[in-house]
Order: C-alpha cells, then sequence, then structure tokens
C-alpha cells in the first residue's frame, strides 16, 4: 500500500516534468500540476471503474505506439541512417554531479547502499503493474485466473521491451539529468532520436504527450488496487472499517479520497 501511494506521488511528479521539459515556460509550475492530476484522476475513479477504464485505455496505447516510433527510428538512425542528434548541455541549468574526488573509498561511506536501496526503490515504482493485477484478480472476467495471468505476460514482454530500448538508448546517448527536473533524461533521448525539426520535432512532441500521458495515468494503477487493498485489511479489522464501503458508483469511495 505503501508502494501504491509512491507510485502516484512519483507518477505525477514525472508527467508534469515531461510537460515542463516539452513547454519550457511551464516548468516552474509542476508542482501545481501534479496537484491537479492527482485530484484529476480520483475523480474520474470516483465516476466508477469501468469508465475509468474506458478513459485510460486510449493514452495508453498511443504511448506504446510512440515507444515502438522511437525503437524503430533509433535503429535506422543507428545502423542506416546518419546517427543522431548530439545531446548538448542546456544553458543556466545545474547538472547533478555524481562526483569523482574519492570514489575509490566511495563504498566506505555508504555510497554502495545508496546505490542499491535507490535501485530497488526505483524499480519497486516501476513493476507496481505486477501487484496491481495479483490485487485485481476479481476485477478480471471469467475465467479470471487465465484472463490475468495472460495479461501479467504480456505487461512483462511490454514493459521489459521498452525499458531496454530506453537503458540501450540512454547508455548509446549519456543524457544529462538535471538538478532542475526539466528537461528529463527520456525527453534528451526522444530529441536525440526524432531530431529537433520538421517531422522528427513534430515527432518529438507527441512522443512527450504521449510519456505525460502514461506516467499521470500510470497513478490510475493506484487508484484502481489501494482501495480494493486497503478493503481487504479492513474486513480483518487492521484498518477502519469505514474502507469497506462501496459509494454509489460501486467504488470504494473512502480508499480513493484516502489515497488522494
Amino acid at each position: 500500500m505503501t508502494d501504491y501511494i509512491l507510485t502516484v506521488a512519483v507518477s505525477v511528479a514525472a508527467g508534469s516534468s515531461a510537460i515542463g521539459s516539452l513547454v519550457e515556460p511551464l516548468a516552474p509550475y509542476t508542482l501545481w500540476m501534479a496537484i491537479f492530476f492527482v485530484v484529476l484522476i480520483a475523480v474520474v475513479n470516483l465516476k466508477g471503474v469501468k469508465e475509468s477504464g474506458f478513459a485510460f485505455a486510449a493514452p495508453t496505447y498511443f504511448f506504446m505506439i510512440m515507444m515502438a516510433l522511437l525503437a524503430a527510428v533509433a535503429l535506422y538512425k543507428g545502423f542506416a541512417g546518419g546517427g543522431f542528434e548530439m545531446i548538448t548541455p542546456v544553458e543556466g541549468k545545474e547538472p547533478i554531479h555524481f562526483g569523482s574526488e574519492g570514489v575509490e573509498n566511495a563504498l566506505l561511506y555508504g555510497a554502495g547502499i545508496f546505490a542499491v536501496l535507490r535501485a530497488f526503490a526505483s524499480g519497486g515504482a516501476a513493476v507496481t503493474g505486477v501487484e496491481a493485477i495479483s490485487n485485481g484478480v476479481p476485477a478480471f472476467r471469467e475465467p479470471a485466473w487465465r484472463n490475468a495471468r495472460s495479461t501479467l505476460v504480456v505487461m512483462g514482454i511490454i514493459s521489459g521491451s521498452m525499458f531496454l530500448t530506453v537503458s540501450l538508448l540512454a547508455w548509446k546517448l549519456h543524457p544529462v539529468p538535471y538538478e532542475e527536473s526539466a528537461p528529463t533524461v527520456i525527453s534528451q533521448i526522444g530529441k536525440a532520436v526524432f531530431g529537433d525539426s520538421g517531422a522528427g520535432f513534430f515527432l518529438f512532441v507527441l512522443f512527450q504527450i504521449g510519456t505525460t500521458l502514461i506516467l499521470v495515468l500510470a497513478a490510475n494503477t493506484s487508484f484502481a488496487d489501494f482501495p480494493r487493498l486497503a478493503s481487504f485489511h479492513a474486513e480483518d479489522n487492521f484498518m477502519p472499517r469505514q474502507l469497506t464501503k462501496r459509494g454509489h458508483r460501486l467504488v470504494f469511495s473512502n480508499g480513493i479520497l484516502i489515497l488522494a
């Protein structure tokens, strides 16, 4: 349940940063955009699970198409095209410095432990969909177990392919993480692959829109499953009984509001 809460925070924050990376004047307002997204997703979920599923399906497919285009253009430019655009530092923004002094003694100061814990936290947020499917088996059509299993396999293949694509491109292009949230690493990768002019820039804009949508809507996973999991705990008297009550749309309204 803690992971679900963190997923909402991480997803809306990253989605807001993606908007700031595309429209630079909006970069200082990422906090307010994130709050707006939390409220919006909560309202949609209060309308009912079925309605929220329809509302969030199209942006998911759109992002998958843009990621496939990113991989295809990267393969073409890497093997047949003229190479990628160079990623240049952004003036006036401070890159994150990982430090080069005393690296040989870094492990003595806990740097290795910090790296492992940070990787574990990032990975936990990345695989929230796995536990969401496990917790949401009753919501699938019958035979629920078979449909949930198929969904889990497909999701694993798609997410693994996307993760591998972005990781390889990051290794190849060396994007720069900044102290400020924008431009994001993935936006730098998108601009380097698609280009900064003509049709390439149009594809980059679509890619950023798709990234924003999928990051913001990733929070919907938590809003779909946190209330259900909280109701399980409430039935066993580990949480307030009010979390077992369903609203007029047959959703766990109290759980949705508490998560928001």
